[in-house]
């Protein structure tokens, strides 16, 4: 959407998602838009524009604008800076190393390096492409892990 017309924008948005639940319907397929939810992404200047709107019309629902949202495992946040998502991945990459930690005396170093890529790394190396041109403090992060 252009930051100076933003109504033009959410008017289309509207229309074009009532034209997919209607095609939805007339192939026997279901559109559920109550379990959605609409995120503003952009500059700072583009969010000021629709900092106001606390809903928007998606197939003839309105939908709740949110702060962050999930999809497929990685945090989306309004600004890309992928923050939430970084300090989830540590947050669960630090409970599984306590984790094995705590079994480590019943393992061999070979098994407890096992559990430690399969746990830890996989966690880190999951969509770490959308990370490209995050924020360094952002990587750093993960780096510490």
């Amino acid at each position: 959407m252009r930051v100076d017309n933003t109504a033009a924008g959410l008017s289309i948005l509207a229309a074009c998602t009532t034209d997919v639940k209607q095609w939805y319907m007339q192939n026997g397929l279901q559109l559920n838009p109550n379990k959605f939810e609409a995120l503003f992404m952009g500059t700072a200047t583009q969010l000021r524009a629709v900092s106001s709107l606390t809903s928007v019309s998606v197939a003839d629902v309105d939908l709740p604008v949110a702060d962050s949202m999930q999809v497929l495992g990685v945090t989306l946040d309004r600004r890309m800076t992928f923050d939430n998502h970084a300090s989830a991945v540590v947050r669960s990459c630090n409970y599984h190393a306590r984790a094995i930690r705590h079994i480590r005396h019943l393992q061999t170093l070979v098994v407890a390096q096992t559990l430690a890529c399969s746990l830890i790394l996989s966690r880190i190396d999951y969509c770490n492409s959308v990370l490209h041109g995050a924020p360094s403090s952002t990587i750093q992060k993960l780096q510490r892990v």
